[in-house]
Formats: structure tokens, sequence, C-alpha cells
């Protein structure tokens, strides 16, 4: 059972991790450090657009428009640190 929560808690972490990435990526989209006219850089943002895209329209159903700042990346790692807490908290118990 410890085995399959390390799992769980590893997954966690690159979960955690890919939203980091996709956040600091549209900052730098944002602020024009990265174009996204180079086949490099469109294809990695289309894939996380499409990785994260259905964890974030869930969570916008739940978040009220915030004037054209998106809080559901936020959200979205705030729920996956939780997460990483419960499973990490409970690693133990079952060893």
């Amino acid at each position: 059972m410890t085995s399959l929560l390390e799992i769980i808690l590893m997954l966690i972490h690159v979960a955690k991790w890919i939203v980091l990435a996709h956040v600091i990526m549209s900052w730098l989209i944002n602020f024009n450090v990265l174009n996204l006219r180079q086949p490099l850089v469109w294809q990695i943002w289309n894939g996380l657009n499409r990785v994260l895209e259905p964890v974030y329209s869930r969570v916008r159903r739940f978040v009220p428009g915030m004037g054209g700042i998106d809080f559901a990346p936020l959200i979205a790692l705030l729920a996956i640190l939780a997460l990483e807490i419960v499973v990490s908290n409970n690693l133990y118990a079952f060893g």
C-alpha cells in the first residue's frame, strides 16, 4: 500500500510542475518573451492547454469572473498541494 501511495505522490508532484510550467509560460507569452509563432513554443503551449483545460474548466464553473484575472490555475495548484499534504500525511499510516 505504501508503494501505491508513493506512486500517487509522484504523480501529484508531476501535476504540480505541469501547472507551474503552464502559469510561467503564460506569463512569458503575455510579456512577449515567448512567441507563439515559434513551432516548439506553440507545441508546448498547445500540449499544456490540452492537458490542463479540462481541469481549469471544472474550476471555472465554481469561481466567478474576476475582471480578466483567471484564478483557475491558482485554485488547481492549491487543490494539488492539499492533495499532496493528505497523501503524504497518510503515507506511513499504511506502512
